[in-house]
């Protein structure tokens, strides 16, 4: 959690608000493919990429 805290305070810092959207879709599509490995979704997934 120091991880997000320290990085969180670096983008407040430096002004990199931009970063945010980025990281938050990456997170997004990280947990969409790891959460539907091995379901009866994950075909419809990958169709998506």
């Amino acid at each position: 959690m120091d991880f997000i805290k320290e990085f969180f305070e670096f983008l407040k810092i430096r002004k990199k608000y931009w970063l945010l959207p980025i990281i938050f879709v990456l997170v997004i599509f990280g947990g969409l493919i790891i959460l539907s490995q091995g379901s009866a979704i994950a075909p419809f997934i990958y169709t998506i990429f």
